[in-house]
């Protein structure tokens, strides 16, 4: 009788803890399932994760902070502190002929007692745009040049030295602030004068720095 009855609540005990797999027909443990599904981190069982679908970051990396620049690479050649821009189209003296009275009284004003080095030279200048007009640059002389624009507000001149292969170097250049007008070694500061025993390749170098329009230029020397 005893036996019975043991073996009558072991029974009841089984019944009672029955299986912990939940009914897949009960409301309430598909919920419980259902609530950790798709959150964001979290592991949802029997979903595949395909590789590479989450990446750590590198070891070191750092994340750009919001409007950080990148700085320039390494080994960027420095600039000769010649002027650069894109060409301006050349036009012929004759065509600028609306400026030579600007450069006459330039002339008359800044080049007293020189002489032109060869003929004016003009171009059709967009903003940024340069003029490039190769020179002898002779031994012991002096030199000044003037420039007048039309439609420029600001016009700059530089004289260079270009002796191959070595870079260009800037040897003057015209006074800031100067507006559509630009001089180049005018009275005020003196013709530039070569210091060297000998002469050189070098150019003139105009420059529509603001602005658009006509520009020409004079080489003046004694």
């Amino acid at each position: 009788m005893r036996l019975s009855m043991i073996v009558s609540a072991a029974l009841l005990a089984l019944v009672g803890c029955g299986s912990s797999t939940p009914d897949p027909n009960d409301p309430n443990a598909q919920q419980g399932q259902n609530q950790y599904a798709g959150q964001p981190g979290q592991y949802n069982p029997g979903q595949y994760q395909a590789p590479g679908s989450y990446q750590q970051p590198a070891p070191g990396a750092t994340t750009p902070m919001p409007g950080a620049t990148t700085p320039p690479p390494a080994g960027t050649a420095p600039t000769t502190g010649a002027a650069a821009g894109s060409p301006a189209t050349p036009m012929a003296p004759a065509a600028a002929a609306v400026a030579q009275p600007i450069l006459q009284g330039l002339a008359a004003s800044e080049t007293p007692g020189m002489q032109p080095d060869g003929s004016s030279f003009a171009a059709q200048f967009q903003e940024g745009q340069v003029l490039e007009q190769p020179i002898n640059i002779q031994a012991g002389k002096c030199y000044s040049v003037i420039g007048a624009g039309v439609g420029i507000q600001q016009l700059d001149i530089q004289l260079v030295l270009h002796a191959a292969p070595l870079p260009p170097q800037v040897l003057a250049q015209s006074t800031a602030g100067q507006g559509g007008t630009a001089v180049l070694g005018g009275k005020a500061n003196g013709c530039f004068k070569n210091p060297l025993p000998v002469g050189g390749p070098g150019k003139v170098i105009v420059k529509a720095t603001r602005g658009s329009g006509m520009a020409a230029a004079q080489v003046y020397i004694k």
